[in-house]
This record gives structure tokens, C-alpha cells and sequence, in this order.
């Protein structure tokens, strides 16, 4: 878990001192001050069937670590199967009066995978995840919160010669197909989007935080 947090940190310090950013609108999001979050089944815009869920699966443990109480995946998902909302876009499609009056949250996060999995190129191969997510408090129907996670295992592999890279390539496949690589990079892609960490953008702290981090 340490571990984790410590690579989605460094990945994150990395990308906030790319580029001088505009300093992130906070006024929503502590106005409206959520302790509860119900996150609804996410949208899939890859090619993976399975990536919208595994996303999912992962993305609660760095929203409960940044101090909010997050309603279990599993009982969310029965909760719209049982009133006949089966895909992502029918659950989030439902109005926010009526998820608050379902749920009692006090926000939703809607979340939207934009790629998942291993592409195979000439001399290289990447597992990459992105998403993006935007939070709505339900008791107002305001977004307060919008953000993106992005994580991959692409390496520089220009030194090791075009053999080198073309046997690397398929290793580093083989491997990826054998070890659910992309769900490792799921969690993440997940932290950089939803940890109170800090950065520029990131999501504040909530009630439950251990450690206030001032933005």
C-alpha cells in the first residue's frame, strides 16, 4: 500500500513540474465539503471489456485514504442491477436528486475509462491507463470537482539496439498478458487521480484525512 502511494507521489511530482499550471478553482469543491462518496460504475471508451471494472476496483482505496467514506462497489453495482440499470450509461444517467435519495451521498464520481492494456509496436511495447473524473455533489447537482489519471511502464529502450528492443518487446508482452499488467497500472492511474495529495488539481482532503494538506 506504501508502495503504491509512493510511486503515484513520485509520478505525480514528476508531471506537476512539467509545466507552470494555473492554480485549481477550489471555491465548489469547499463549499460544498462531501464526507461521502458513492462511485458510480464507470464508462469504457477502450477496447478492454474488462477495464471499467477493474478501474473501479481499484479507485475507492485512494478516495477512502484521502478521508471519505466511499460506498462499496459491490453493493452499488447490485443496487442498479436490481432497478434495472445494467450498463455505466444508464446508472449515470440517472438524475442527482434521485442517486441522493438511493444512496444518501453526498457526492458521485463519475468516472470514464479512456485507455487500458498492452500495445504491441515495432520495437516496443506500453501498458498504459488513463481516465478521467469529474465529482458532483448530489445535493445541489454541481460539479465541484473534475480530474485525470494517467500511468504507464513505457521505458527508453533506444540503448539496448533494434534486437535488443524487438526481444524486449515481446518479453515484456508475454509478461503483461501473464501478469494483468494493466491492472497494476490501474491502481496506479487511480492514485494520481484521487489521492489528496497536494498537487495542483488534486482532490482536498476529507473528514476522515489523517493529514491535512493545505491548497
Amino acid at each position: 500500500m506504501k508502495l503504491r502511494i509512493f510511486i503515484a507521489a513520485a509520478v505525480a511530482l514528476v508531471l506537476s513540474g512539467c509545466a507552470k499550471q494555473t492554480p485549481y478553482d477550489y471555491t465548489a469543491f469547499r463549499a460544498s465539503k462531501p464526507t461521502s462518496i458513492v462511485v458510480l460504475p464507470a464508462k469504457n471508451s477502450s477496447p478492454d471489456i474488462q477495464a471499467a471494472h477493474s478501474l473501479v476496483s481499484v479507485i475507492t482505496a485512494p478516495l477512502a485514504e484521502s478521508g471519505y467514506y466511499v460506498f462499496p462497489v459491490a453493493v452499488v453495482d447490485k443496487t442498479f442491477e436490481q432497478n434495472g440499470l445494467a450498463s455505466a450509461d444508464d446508472a449515470q444517467g440517472v438524475s442527482t436528486a434521485k442517486l441522493q435519495e438511493i444512496f444518501h451521498a453526498d457526492a458521485a464520481l463519475y468516472v470514464e475509462v479512456i485507455s487500458y492494456g498492452t500495445q504491441y509496436r515495432v520495437v516496443d511495447s506500453a501498458t498504459q491507463v488513463s481516465a478521467v473524473a469529474r465529482l458532483v455533489d448530489l445535493r445541489t447537482g454541481k460539479q465541484i470537482w473534475a480530474g485525470k489519471g494517467f500511468a504507464s511502464d513505457a521505458q527508453d529502450n533506444s540503448n539496448n539496439g533494434l534486437v535488443g528492443m524487438l526481444i524486449t518487446a515481446a518479453v515484456k508482452q508475454i509478461s503483461n498478458n501473464m501478469t494483468d499488467k494493466s491492472h497494476d497500472i490501474a491502481i496506479i492511474a487511480g492514485s494520481t487521480m484521487l489521492s489528496a495529495d497536494g498537487r495542483n488539481g488534486s482532490i482536498l482532503p476529507g473528514p476522515r484525512a489523517k493529514v491535512k494538506t493545505a491548497l
